[in-house]
């Protein structure tokens, strides 16, 4: 895989050097002083990481991985409390979309392209249990990825929390909800919460969440595709903003 490193050295001069870690993989119990320089940098440069018994290491590479074992995201990391003061400079209204727990590289693909298509201004994940940026992803965006600002937070819930007390609105998708979709007034500034097609929206984030929307359905099938049902709420987003929708 071209966006993978292994190897104590290797993976400190990616650090020293600014490339983006997407993920980091570290053999449980490893020590010595190579590591404790690493680790130093792991800290210094809040990269996220994960322990994992040395099978886990073995099947991404049979090589001498010394323990270590990093995956180079293919995407630029911002801020989100540096992305939105942007956005009104400009003199735009944030449409942010948050995608909680969404490990599908094609779904996460799918949605930075709608994003960008429909104008979005940014998306935004959790450091754990989101899908990898890597060229798979960008792929599947058909280049959004390296076009919208991406915003990888530690905690998913404290961001969307700290949006809400800079006074945008955030709505949460999820098919348990009572109101629909075009009942909410899109025309304010937004976060658009999206969660995983297995487990929905986390308790945690649900709970930030100013109101719950779904999309309407007629068939027999309980959900959308993910992707899809942001694509939809994303339009009716702009039907809000726009007075007309341009002609293919």
């Amino acid at each position: 895989m071209d966006d993978m490193i292994y190897g104590t050295r290797p993976v400190l001069e990616a650090i020293a050097a600014g490339k983006e870690i997407d993920r980091l993989f570290v053999q449980h119990g490893l020590r010595g002083s190579a590591f404790q320089e690493l680790w130093a940098a792991i800290k210094e440069h809040n990269v996220p990481f994960k322990y994992v018994p040395i099978e886990k290491l073995n099947r991404f590479t049979r090589k001498n991985h010394q323990g270590i074992v990093a995956f180079l995201s293919q995407v630029e990391y911002q801020w989100i409390e540096n992305v939105v003061p942007g956005i009104y400079e400009i003199g735009e209204t944030p449409l942010i979309v948050v995608i909680d727990r969404v490990t599908d590289v094609r779904n996460a693909g799918a949605i930075a392209r709608s994003v960008e298509c429909m104008g979005g201004h940014a998306l935004v994940m959790s450091e754990k249990n989101s899908a990898p940026m890597n060229g798979d992803a960008v792929k599947s965006s058909a280049g959004a990825l390296l076009r919208l600002p991406i915003c990888r937070e530690k905690s998913l819930a404290r961001s969307v929390q700290q949006l809400a007390n800079s006074g945008l609105q955030v709505v949460g998708i999820t098919e348990k909800a009572s109101t629909l979709l075009s009942a909410i007034d899109f025309t304010v500034p937004t976060v658009l919460v999206m969660g995983s097609e297995e487990d929905g929206i986390s308790s945690e984030v649900l709970r930030v969440c100013h109101h719950k929307a779904k999309i309407p359905m007629l068939g027999q099938v309980a959900s959308l595709n993910v992707s899809v049902a942001c694509g939809m709420a994303l339009y009716e987003a702009i039907r809000q903003r726009t007075s007309t929708i341009p002609a293919d």
